[in-house]
């Protein structure tokens, strides 16, 4: 499930801040990234039926490597994917409108605090 409604995909951003920003919010990073790519996840577990979902929100570097704090990133569509193990993620699912409501509450957050943040 995409969320474009929060026009996040295509915004720049340092890396350094960004960091700080995705920390702010309880987005973690750990081992998704490549000095070219990184995603942001949001873990969900359904407690009731032991599914696990993630918000993840992807991005690029355009100028510079992951890692160095001032590379400059841009962010992609955030998306939520239904995890399988040992399969991985899949994003073209049903989801309970409660992780989704949750999702949009957090993304309206953080696209709020990415439109006071300057390059």
């Amino acid at each position: 499930m995409k969320f474009e409604q929060f026009h996040i995909e295509g915004k720049e951003i340092r890396f350094g801040l960004l960091e700080t920003i995705m920390d702010h919010h309880h987005f973690i990073r750990e081992g998704a990234w490549d000095y070219e790519r990184a995603t942001y996840d949001m873990k969900y577990e359904k407690q009731s039926t032991g599914e696990t979902f993630y918000l993840r929100l992807p991005v690029y570097a355009i100028e510079g490597q992951i890692e160095d704090r001032h590379a400059v990133v841009k962010m992609l569509t955030p998306i939520l994917g239904k995890h399988y193990y040992p399969h991985g993620v899949e994003y073209d699912e049903e989801f309970p409108e409660e992780i989704v409501r949750d999702c949009e509450r957090r993304l309206t957050a953080l696209a709020d605090t990415l439109e006071v943040k300057p390059l």
